[in-house]
């Protein structure tokens, strides 16, 4: 993990982190603990009792690892999600908001290079509304 990552993460460190593939891309997430729990707290107020909501927690859940960053400042990826995010040699670390993204490094270039594409598209119909008029 490198140092400048490691001081932002300092102060929940200690509480340790969830690792699991993502939903949209073929790389891992790292949630913070406090941000893990977040999230279940929403998943947990699903009504399992609705097979859809039972298949998004299996699929979504699927190769959950709690995982710690040792005092030397290394995480061990399970082999499974190695697997999954088609880690091989060179790896990044991209900081998503309130996660952190693991990917392999090839993998990376080519979501940047596919996405800058549409980039701009994505942008405007993302964060330009505010041009627009609330009428609630």
């Amino acid at each position: 993990m490198p140092v400048a990552f490691k001081k932002q993460l300092s102060s929940v460190l200690q509480d340790g982190f969830v690792l699991k593939r993502a939903v949209f891309q073929p790389c891992l997430e790292l949630y913070p603990m406090a941000e893990w729990n977040l999230l279940m707290q929403k998943i947990n107020k699903l009504n399992r009792f609705k097979k859809k909501n039972n298949d998004f927690i299996r699929k979504f859940t699927a190769g959950v690892k709690v995982v710690e960053i040792d005092t030397a400042g290394r995480l061990l990826i399970p082999k499974d999600l190695v697997g999954f995010a088609g880690i091989t040699k060179d790896l990044v670390l991209s900081s998503a908001v309130n996660i952190i993204e693991i990917w392999d490094k090839d993998q990376y270039e080519k979501a940047i290079d596919d996405a800058a594409v549409d980039f701009a598209d994505l942008a405007e119909e993302v964060m330009g509304f505010d041009d627009e008029i609330d009428h609630d």
